[in-house]
């Protein structure tokens, strides 16, 4: 259970920082003190999570829906975004997501070739290639809904 606790609170600290810590305590109607207790790793806070009426709100703001997105990695379920819960549309196509994931890919081998040339990953190196690799996933899901887009027309 410690695993999962930490996991979530990982992506809460995404959540909080993609939206921004002043904008966040607008959002949610929390203090900076307290949106930090939901993602700090203290043991005097880790049985406190961020109610999911917070997430639901946050996650409407941010460009990513990191807890959702790791509750759903922890079922080994895959999140699939459709265009009618989008603000904005998407452009592009599968043509410019193919290029796009080359180019996240790429970033992602760098970020590993640079992380592993002293044999160990730190913990920085290991946010670096998460955060790659949350990237990497983004493309991937617009390269879905893209071909899903031309498989329907």
């Amino acid at each position: 259970m410690a695993e999962i606790g930490a996991y979530l609170k990982k992506h809460t600290e995404a959540l909080v920082k993609d939206v921004g810590i002043e904008a966040a305590c607008e959002i949610t109607g929390k203090s900076k003190a307290t949106l930090g207790r939901y993602y700090s790793d203290n043991v005097e806070h880790a049985d406190r999570f961020m109610p999911v009426d917070a997430v639901a709100r946050l996650e409407k703001a941010a460009t990513y829906p990191h807890v959702t997105a790791a509750l759903a990695d922890l079922k080994n379920i895959t999140l699939s975004y459709e265009r009618r819960n989008s603000d904005s549309p998407r452009t592009g196509g599968v043509n410019s997501d193919v290029i796009a994931l080359s180019q996240r890919f790429a970033m992602l081998m760098t970020e590993y070739q640079s992380a592993i040339e002293d044999g160990i990953i730190t913990v920085n190196e290991a946010k670096r290639l998460l955060k790659e690799t949350s990237m990497l996933q983004q493309v991937l899901i617009e390269m879905k809904l893209h071909l899903e887009e031309e498989s329907v027309s």
